[in-house]
């Protein structure tokens, strides 16, 4: 096998296999760009750089095969018309290749910052939500215990009417007592007075009694 027939078998498998590489890699963009696409959490990050890696290697390696055909094409003596048309082919080829995966790397990288964007959105969004919900949670944990604090003061208010109840009780009959004892006070009254009116005329007679002594006293001593 000649020089030219294996550079022309390594080329031809090295373009198959590009073309398959690079058809992998633009389906990527669409992958990417689906909405909800997690690029993390599906692998899409890894199988890009992958892809991105092994295009580049491809390309670097079909370089340097072209140009080995393009010294081989040099000499017109050693190349038949349909050799050189094969070359010119190749290298038409590769250049349509850095082309369209020039092409590619751009949508990709476009649909990756389209896909971080909208990923930092739904955190952003997600975030919000928690807050919300964190939020809720704690406003109704303050309600529940407003609630609670209500039901105390409620239950020392009933506990407080019934103290009231028990004490307006004791008093009304405390108040009976009193009702009852004021209504024996007009016979202690009485009693009373019947002692003072006593005491009353027992110091009159005693008034008297030492006044006429006085008087029989001075008599005597007058005369």
């Amino acid at each position: 096998m000649s020089n030219y027939d294996q550079l022309h078998r390594q080329c031809r498998t090295l373009e198959n296999l590009f073309d398959s590489k690079l058809t992998s890699y633009s389906q990527l963009v669409v992958n990417i760009s689906r909405p909800g696409q997690d690029i993390e959490s599906s692998g899409s990050s890894e199988r890009w750089r992958d892809l991105e890696l092994e295009l580049d290697d491809l390309s670097t390696k079909l370089d340097e095969i072209n140009e080995q055909l393009a010294e081989l094409a040099r000499n017109p003596d050693l190349m038949s018309s349909s050799m050189l048309r094969a070359v010119q082919r190749h290298r038409e080829l590769q250049q349509d290749n850095m082309r369209e995966l020039k092409r590619t790397k751009t949508n990709v990288k476009h649909a990756l910052e389209q896909a971080n964007l909208f990923s930092g959105v739904r955190n952003d969004i997600d975030a919000y939500k928690s807050s919300a919900a964190d939020s809720l949670l704690g406003e109704r944990s303050r309600i529940d215990s407003s609630h609670q604090m209500t039901d105390t003061v409620i239950q020392q208010a009933y506990e407080t009417r019934s103290e009231f109840s028990q004490q307006r009780s004791s008093l009304a009959g405390i108040n009976t007592r009193m009702v009852q004892v004021i209504g024996t006070m007009p016979g202690i009254n009485n009693l009373v007075s019947m002692i003072k009116s006593r005491r009353r005329r027992d110091s009159i007679i005693m008034g008297l009694v030492i006044g006429i002594c006085c008087i029989l006293l001075l008599s005597y001593l007058w005369n």
